[in-house]
């Protein structure tokens, strides 16, 4: 019994798994550390030339300011005397188109004249406004011409010329305003002999 009891028994396996040194182990972190800073650059590339693409689309569309166009339009003839002078009156839009802006156009008041072969025959007045982002507003307009000095309309046709220019300014997103001043520039025929609208062309 005493033997049994004294008996020894073989000890297991030694451990042979290979066990990591300090310096190895400095080295792995350092390879971690590396491969992170290397992420985090590549994903700041990606966001820098992420902005600079969204930047350049912006100026490009939604910073850009362009000009707004300032027109006529629906001319209707309500009244037409022509002996012994010259007395006109008609109805007509004044159209200013903000459409191509992503801001609002705030414009000065204004006035447009209207000219036969370069004799000033009647004007109106545009009170100051606003058009909005990518939008057009229309203002209906009683017109008034007259003059002494047109006594011959031999060609059947009446030419009017009516020009004004708009002054005023384009604000973007609320963070910059840029001034924009827009013309009119339209050529109105009237039928003398049917004393009626013939055609409109703005430029």
């Amino acid at each position: 019994m005493a033997e049994k009891a004294n008996q020894t028994y073989p000890s297991g396996p030694a451990n042979t798994g290979y066990t990591r040194t300090d310096g190895e182990s400095q080295l792995f972190s350092h390879e971690l550390k590396r491969k992170k800073r290397i992420k985090l650059a590549i994903y700041i590339a990606i966001f820098v030339v992420f902005q600079i693409i969204v930047i350049t689309i912006m100026s490009l569309t939604v910073l850009k300011v362009k000009t707004p166009k300032f027109r006529l339009g629906n001319i209707n003839v309500q009244s037409w005397e022509s002996t012994p002078s010259f007395d006109l009156k008609f109805t007509t839009q004044i159209k200013i188109k903000n459409s191509a802006n992503w801001g609002s156009y705030k414009f000065e008041a204004a006035n447009v004249t209207f000219q036969h072969e370069g004799k000033r025959v009647g004007t109106i007045d545009i009170e100051k406004g606003k058009v909005g982002w990518l939008s057009t507003i229309k203002r209906n307009a009683n017109v008034t011409l007259s003059s002494k000095a047109i006594t011959e309309l031999s060609s059947g046709v009446l030419t009017l010329n009516s020009v004004g220019r708009l002054n005023g300014k384009v604000a973007i997103m609320f963070i910059m305003k840029k001034k924009k001043a827009t013309n009119l520039d339209c050529t109105i025929d009237f039928d003398v002999n049917a004393k009626s609208f013939k055609s409109l062309h703005c430029k």
